[in-house]
């Protein structure tokens, strides 16, 4: 019985949700400190998902594509993410780990699709780290020159997005991973300050700003339809389906900034990370994800209803659209504030790729599919720091390159990983009912579908270089997981009969709260 347990779990790779909650043949070494309370999380959320795109987000889509209307374009993206954060929220409540939506996959799932998953999570965290350090360098250089700070030219020569090689992006990811290593207390200290200056200059642009609104801004609140011009060198998915090009403004504009905007929201996914650093992941993390997107929604919408009431929506189609409209109104100096705003933001969601990307390498080497090396933490600062050398040395040497034209990859990672943890959800319901969840998604399978069916239809407008460059990407995912982690898998080594002994063996006896035991009856079905 034991030897077809094991033969039938070996054969389906599927991870037991015992393993993730009290992990077997992981000892300190390998366990992060519990160091993050509900608030950290929270800020981590904030951290990751206001960057600079909350000072250009609503400027840009307004003038090309939505008109004011864009309002509402903002709060059907914030439905789409919501969606997607009840099934984060819910497999955090019963699979704490740091792999978020690649150990979700792996105990649903199966090892395959949890390997596609994470490699394809690698992929968007590595490109985002390293496209906005870049933005980044930008943004320094922006905020030291409105405070009449000049750099040496061997400097800006090798800064920015316009730099072939940029140094100061390098320098910027170095620093913040020296904090990283130093361990999830002092990273949550530095983010703490970082969002709450972040999110105080955001509310002084929009108590200042309001003291410019005018109504008839807003007027029309839906522009008629007009032609989109588009790029046909380079067709969305959808584009190449439907065979035509959709309107700009109009009904049409409202949900084709949606893709876009939806955009600005992604990363509250990577607080299911950090779920192994908390102290009460049950509770916190769903908590942390729910408030995380709440509070954003509603910044975004302060921050562009402002901005449409300042100025014509027209008008906003420049790079910076914030500082724009406080020049046309002839509040100069608020420039300062804004590009510094910008810069923090920047440096908070880099702060935070770089503690996710770590957590989820580390659990994909704990698991076998990558060098067991870096699935060590460090005994001084309780941090997985090989991991952290490596996502640091891979996204800076990715700053000495045109990353830029890449940057659409970033969000295909997540939009992949939000199909697969949604279906976790509807498999895990029917194959673990016994699972104790501290959050639950109401209304089974209903709500899962929906999230699979709106992501699917935002990943219809992603290009199709996007497509063809993601395909490359896991296609050489698969070969690394041929070559090595098929064979070294954790699973499957344990499992595996070893000379006159068996396997590890499935656990046995009842699953409680803390993750101890599964029925061997559940095991083989």
């Amino acid at each position: 019985m034991a030897t077809k347990a094991r033969t039938h779990a070996s054969s389906r790779r599927r991870l037991p949700a015992e393993w993730v909650l009290d992990p077997p043949q992981t000892g300190a070494r390998h366990r992060l400190r519990q160091v993050f309370g509900r608030a950290d999380l929270f800020v981590f959320g904030l951290g990751v998902t206001i960057g600079a795109g909350i000072f250009s987000l609503a400027g840009q889509q307004a003038s090309q594509t939505a008109g004011p209307a864009v309002l509402v374009s903002f709060v059907i993206a914030a439905v789409v993410c919501l969606l997607s954060a009840l099934s984060y929220a819910e497999l955090s409540s019963a699979l704490p780990a740091a792999g978020s939506a690649y150990t979700f996959t792996y105990v649903a799932l199966g090892e395959i699709r949890a390997w596609m998953v994470g490699w394809a999570f690698l992929l968007e965290m590595l490109l985002a780290a390293a496209v906005l350090a870049r933005v980044w360098a930008d943004y320094a250089m922006a905020t030291l020159s409105d405070f009449g700070v000049s750099l040496p030219s061997q400097v800006t020569s090798h800064a920015g997005t316009s730099a072939h090689v940029d140094l100061l992006a390098v320098a910027v990811l170095l620093v913040l991973a020296v904090l990283v290593v130093a361990g999830g207390r002092l990273s949550a200290r530095v983010v703490w300050v970082m969002v709450v200056a972040k999110v105080a200059i955001l509310l002084f642009i929009v108590a200042l700003g309001s003291r410019y609104f005018d109504s008839s801004n807003y007027t029309p609140f839906v522009p008629p339809s007009q032609p989109l011009p588009t790029d046909q060198a380079d067709p969305t998915v959808l584009q190449v389906i439907l065979g035509g090009t959709p309107d700009a403004f109009g009904l049409s504009g409202v949900f084709l900034a949606v893709p876009v905007i939806v955009f600005g929201f992604l990363g509250f996914d990577i607080i299911a990370t950090a779920a192994e650093d908390a102290r009460e992941p049950r509770r916190d993390v769903p908590a942390a994800l729910m408030r995380t997107v709440l509070v954003t929604t509603v910044l975004y919408l302060a921050v562009s209803g402002v901005l449409l009431g300042m100025r014509r929506y027209s008008d906003l189609g420049t790079s910076a659209p914030v500082s724009a409209a406080f020049r046309a109104v002839g509040a100069d100096s608020v420039s300062q504030v804004v590009n510094p705003g910008a810069l923090l933001g920047l440096t908070t969601v880099l702060m935070v790729l770089l503690l996710g990307q770590t957590r989820l390498v580390m659990s994909m080497a704990r698991d076998g599919l990558l060098p067991p090396g870096l699935g060590a933490v460090s005994r001084r600062f309780r941090s997985p720091a090989r991991a952290t050398v490596l996502v640091t040395v891979v996204a800076a040497a990715l700053c000495l390159a045109p990353v830029l034209r890449l940057a659409e990859l970033v969000t295909t990672g997540s939009l992949f990983a939000f199909v697969f943890v949604s279906s976790a959800v509807i498999v895990l319901r029917r194959r673990r009912p016994d699972l104790p969840r501290g959050f639950r998604v109401p209304l089974v399978p209903f709500v899962p579908l929906l999230a699979i069916a709106s992501t699917l239809w935002l990943m219809l407008y992603l290009h199709v270089t996007t497509w063809r460059d993601f395909g490359i990407w896991t296609a050489g995912g698969l070969v690394v997981y041929v070559l090595y982690g098929r064979r070294r898998s954790r699973v499957v080594r344990l499992f595996r009969p070893r000379r006159g002994r068996g396997g590890l063996g499935p656990p046995t006896g009842p699953v409680s709260a803390t993750g101890a035991g599964e029925s061997r009856d559940t095991w083989t079905h």
